[in-house]
């Protein structure tokens, strides 16, 4: 039998730990504001959670080099951090779920296509950071969810192999990278409707419905 120290739970930030799809939104409306696109709410929730490769040529409707996706990207991640900063809350649940896992020995990491700063930041305003041993962000990964790179690349940091890890995730794609990537999905209903998550192991509506006796049971 299983026992949480050969266990791994790797979560998604946006959507699971704390919900900033406005303040994307929003950001991503100032960008273009200043380098000439538009975004209305649809395209939004379609790009939501996709990697910034994919983003941009979207909204441009026109392939673009590397380096003006980085500039891009740099610059509505740094209105982003400006609108947030300091004004972050966590979602239901998860302010008591990580210090269980924990301190029962669950291996904790975050999986997100998300850049580095925006996590440490959100971490850290919400002190969580003491909480995870391993964080696996945009700079690690060149394909985005439903590939399931980001969350081998945060099960390869945390020792585990991937069938020890429940992956946590609010959105379709990324519940099939976890999938894909041979882990466990359990999903939270934050952004979609429970109809749109079947191939979930579990679906919730927030994560005060799961504790550590839930975590091991989906690794079982």
């Amino acid at each position: 039998m299983l026992i949480p120290a050969q266990c791994g739970v790797i979560f998604d930030l946006d959507g699971v730990i704390v919900d900033t799809k406005e303040a994307h939104h929003a950001s991503f409306a100032l960008l273009g504001e200043e380098v000439g696109y538009t975004i209305n709410s649809e395209q939004f929730q379609h790009i939501f959670g996709m990697h910034n490769n994919s983003i941009f040529p979207y909204l441009y409707g026109t392939p673009l080099e590397a380096e003006e996706i980085d500039i891009l990207a740099e610059r509505k991640e740094a209105l982003f951090r400006e609108i947030i900063h300091g004004k972050i809350t966590a979602l239901p649940g998860v302010a008591e779920l990580l210090p269980a896992l924990h301190d029962a020995g669950f291996h904790l990491a975050i999986g997100t296509s998300t850049p580095l700063a925006n996590v440490e930041m959100i971490l850290g305003d919400l002190g969580f950071a003491k909480y995870f041993s391993a964080i696996s962000s945009a700079e690690d990964v060149t394909i985005g969810k439903p590939n399931p790179q980001v969350f081998l690349i945060a099960a390869t940091r945390l020792g585990l192999e991937p069938a020890r890890c429940v992956v946590v995730e609010d959105a379709v794609a990324g519940v099939d990278a976890a999938l894909a990537g041979g882990m466990v999905p359990l999903a939270v209903t934050t952004n979609h409707p429970r109809e749109s998550l079947p191939h979930a192991v579990r679906v919730v509506d927030s994560l005060a419905e799961i504790g550590v006796a839930d975590m091991l049971a989906l690794l079982q």
